[in-house]
């Protein structure tokens, strides 16, 4: 950031007075730019014994399959940003079962919260996606995954299917994660 979005001048990064971390300010109207986390939204849709999956229209890692998600819209419920996410990518309606997965990626702002939810109809490639299919188990293209996100999220789905028990999985992914997934390029 440069510039402040209220009044033009430049802005420093600087800690500002009773906080305890940089923050983009403006010395001239006094602004403090906080920036937050972004949250991604999204559900892994089931079918039966099938798992819904996109291939990704878009980057990054277009080409590549994901849940269907997003990043989630002011003036949404973490709820109503993943069924919008699924509409828009899988053109599929769903019912939601509640927070299945909630992944902190601090190192890039994000956390993703997907839902488990049950398909409720048809599903057809929405504008970001190539291309939606059902998955058994054994069809998963593990090497094709997008995000270590979704591959964390399947593993726990399939292994707690083995239990019929879905708790709610909280954990982080660290740069390591993510080094080993996308390799060092």
């Amino acid at each position: 950031m440069n510039f402040c979005s209220h009044c033009g001048h430049t802005v420093r990064f600087v800690i500002p007075a009773g906080d305890d971390r940089p923050r983009y300010c403006c010395e001239e109207c006094g602004t403090i730019h906080y920036q937050n986390p972004r949250i991604v939204a999204g559900t892994l849709p089931v079918s039966g014994s099938r798992v819904l999956l996109c291939r990704r229209a878009i980057s990054p890692r277009k080409g590549f399959w994901t849940l269907p998600a997003g990043y989630m819209e002011n003036a949404e419920t973490t709820v109503d940003a993943a069924v919008r996410e699924t509409w828009e990518e899988a053109c599929a309606e769903v019912e939601i079962h509640g927070l299945y997965t909630l992944i902190n990626l601090p190192h890039i702002n994000q956390v993703y919260m997907i839902f488990r939810a049950d398909l409720s109809g048809g599903f057809a490639a929405g504008p970001e996606s190539l291309e939606v299919a059902l998955f058994e188990e054994h069809e998963i293209p593990w090497d094709e995954l997008a995000f270590p996100t979704i591959e964390r999220t399947l593993r726990h789905f399939y292994d707690d299917r083995r239990e019929d028990a879905f708790p709610l999985h909280v954990s982080d992914i660290t740069p390591e994660d993510r080094e080993r997934y996308f390799g060092s390029a």
